[in-house]
């Protein structure tokens, strides 16, 4: 018999997590949160908060032995993997695997598992360590190119190349927008797409594996837009998608929800990313679905079950961005944004800004694809980030 409640870690609290803490509260569980700055989005809900640089290893498992939580949750890539690791080995639980956070943290080892040992259709790619190695890789694959760092986030450091002359400005941009020191990056070919899509796929504690009904969405400089769900697949595409889903995370192992990637060209799927935790493409299910992403990563987490998914409308997210630095921020247009039936407006609190910060998103529900999204993108329009 599983008894409740449970103590639930949660390293990095952005909006993401803030969502995660609000479902894992409503299962009757302790939450703290932990970032490297004070009242992040999921602090704000949380129990008890902690604010350290989780990059160092011993400050990691420091904060994490002295609260000796059931399960510890991470919701960022800039993590002390190893610390991860051995905190573990000590029988301190990590979700979904400590080795699950250390491959997916990286472009380069996720992209060999997938593309090596697994043998899942990837975009062709190489990678350079400066810039001479960067030329040498980037001329065989064709113009354009994508050139990113291998480790990195919201699309960070990230280029499309369209000749060799654009390569050093890329290199310097995938160095400075670069997670840590490592001066490494990956280049691979430019894909055709006519669909990226997300498949939020729940590894649960005994192996089964669920899946959510595809969301389509749309970036700008590696970074989530807008997204829309369910996304128009075939059959045959679909049953790919869900293949290659199922192949990564059984080989990552863990129970939770994880974030799977993909391109869709003709009729063909091509594997890109993969995050172990709930997706930011995925904040359209707070309204799409009868149990949001976070609802399901927290019932796979704590081995609770998970009846039906089901997407009850179609449904569409758009993200609402700061223009300009703000050292307090408040926001105008709320009234006008919510005049709309089925739509909601979510402002995630964080407690400044800078262009192109993600501040809050619309998410709208409508009676088909088309309304959905135009609901979603005025309300979102109509929300202005202001100077307090």
């Amino acid at each position: 018999m599983t008894l409740f409640p449970k103590t639930v870690m949660l390293l990095g609290s952005g909006e993401l997590g803030k969502e995660v803490v609000i479902a894992a509260q409503r299962l009757g569980c302790r939450v703290i949160a932990c970032d490297r700055y004070a009242n992040a989005p999921a602090m704000q809900v949380a129990d008890a908060a902690e604010v350290f640089a989780m990059t160092d290893p011993e400050l990691l498992q420091t904060v994490v032995r002295r609260h000796q939580p059931d399960v510890v949750i991470p919701e960022i890539e800039a993590l002390a993997v190893d610390a991860l690791q051995a905190l573990e080995d000590d029988g301190i639980r990590v979700i979904p695997t400590a080795r699950a956070t250390a491959v997916t943290m990286n472009r380069d080892r996720i992209r060999d598992l997938a593309a090596g040992p697994l043998g899942l259709r990837t975009a062709r790619f190489a990678y350079a360590a400066n810039l001479e190695e960067l030329r040498q890789a980037a001329e065989p694959l064709g113009w354009p190119v994508v050139v990113k760092p291998v480790m990195s986030s919201s699309g960070k450091g990230q280029s499309v190349v369209n000749s060799a002359d654009e390569l050093d400005a890329a290199w310097q941009a995938a160095v400075l927008g670069a997670r840590g020191s490592a001066e490494r990056v990956i280049v691979e070919e430019f894909l055709r797409f006519e669909l990226e899509i997300t498949l939020l796929t729940i590894r649960q504690s005994d192996g089964t594996t669920l899946f959510c009904p595809p969301i389509g969405h749309e970036q700008s400089g590696g970074d989530y837009q807008c997204s829309w769900q369910p996304a128009a697949l075939s059959a045959g595409q679909l049953e790919q998608a869900q293949a290659m889903a199922r192949s990564v995370t059984d080989n990552l192992g863990g129970a939770g929800l994880f974030g799977v990637e993909f391109f869709l060209c003709g009729d063909e799927v091509i594997f890109s990313e993969l995050s172990p935790r709930p997706h930011d493409t995925g904040l359209v299910t707070l309204i799409s679905q009868n149990l949001s992403e976070f609802e399901l990563h927290l019932r796979a987490v704590l081995g609770l079950p998970i009846p039906t998914i089901r997407c009850e409308q179609p449904s569409a997210s758009r993200v609402i961005l700061a223009n300009e630095h703000l050292n307090q921020v408040r926001y105008a247009g709320l009234t006008e944004a919510l005049q709309e039936n089925n739509t909601e407006v979510l402002l995630f609190g964080k407690p400044d800004a800078r262009p192109g910060r993600r501040m809050g998103v619309a998410l709208a529900q409508g009676s088909d694809l088309n309304e959905a999204r135009s609901k979603a993108d005025r309300a979102a329009d109509r929300i202005q980030v202001l100077s307090a």
